[in-house]
């Protein structure tokens, strides 16, 4: 069926722009890959999610749990097949769970509500949290979040909103549109960052893109803030490169928040490692670096303190 629909697309897409090539491809997966296995009600309106659950977990053993979140015009069913994390969730035991985002195509709110300041999607995480740690045995000192695009996006504003609750954040290909003057964390949240110089969604060097007249921040510049409030000091250490990654991490952080951002020489907007993408809209994905399994890595070595 997944070969059926790439080959009806391919043509007509050619034909079409980068944001509308999306949303098209996005409409037509949907319909029919899209699955959930949890609903929740959250801010009043009904939510769904897809919740994995490792057959190794054991209810006496406090267990991580991983919220992944998809990018915008994208699904549940889909961040998960791309990432691969409920393979590293069955290998090292942790609980996976993809929250969907709102409306159609689906896309998350990085950014308060005009007049209200409301983040109904943050809210909507939290509550996810706590319906879980009622039905699981969760480990409090290491809940994650990670996400792509408008989901990166999204787990930097629930770093800034749910530091006390989630441990350490990853990013790939981020849409960071949540404003810094928002951001007040409790304490500073551990980041793991990957992006490619040719993305054509999210510009490396920030500005609007073909498919988004957004105000996109330049990543270099985004992630050197995000050290400075972490109280990062210093340079900036060189992680050796391979093949097309290339990575500098960030030390001297305040509260062991340290942070790590990998390059992707002519990477595109999608996940290093994972499921191919239509490069045609996407761009290049890359072989030489596993997103998933490094940031999990990251995660292991950044626990919550206190807990």
């Amino acid at each position: 069926m997944k070969k059926w629909v790439q080959s009806l697309m391919r043509v007509p897409l050619r034909l079409l722009g980068p944001a509308a090539s999306l949303e098209l491809t996005a409409a037509v997966a949907y319909l029919l890959f899209n699955r959930t296995n949890g609903t929740i009600v959250s801010s009043g309106e009904r939510r769904s999610y897809l919740l994995y659950v490792p057959r190794t977990y054991d209810p006496s053993t406090p267990t991580p749990l991983v919220i992944s979140l998809h990018g915008y015009s994208e699904w549940p069913a889909h961040q998960m097949q791309m990432t691969h994390w409920n393979d590293l969730a069955g290998q090292y035991g942790f609980i996976v769970v993809y929250p969907s985002g709102t409306r159609f195509p689906k896309r998350w709110r990085t950014r308060p509500e005009p007049g209200s300041g409301a983040l109904p999607d943050v809210t909507f995480i939290s509550d996810l949290i706590d319906k879980l740690e009622s039905e699981y045995n969760l480990d409090p000192a290491r809940l994650y979040a990670n996400g792509l695009s408008n989901g990166g996006g999204m787990a930097f504003a629930i770093s800034c909103k749910l530091s006390e609750r989630i441990a350490a954040i990853g990013t790939v290909s981020g849409a960071h549109l949540f404003p810094w003057d928002e951001c007040h964390p409790s304490r500073p949240v551990p980041t793991i960052v990957f992006h490619g110089t040719a993305d054509p969604i999210v510009p490396f060097l920030g500005g609007p893109s073909a498919s988004f007249d957004l105000p996109f921040p330049a990543i270099p510049e985004w992630v050197a803030s995000l050290a400075r409030h972490n109280g990062c000091t210093g340079a900036p250490l060189e992680i050796p490169a391979s093949g097309e990654v290339s990575g500098v991490q960030y030390t001297g952080c305040a509260s062991n928040a340290g942070v790590v951002f990998y390059t992707i020489a002519g990477g595109g907007h999608s996940w290093p490692g994972g499921d191919l993408m239509p490069e045609f809209i996407v761009g290049h994905t890359t072989r030489d670096i596993d997103a998933t399994r490094v940031m999990w890595d990251f995660f292991q070595q950044h626990p919550l303190p206190g807990k």
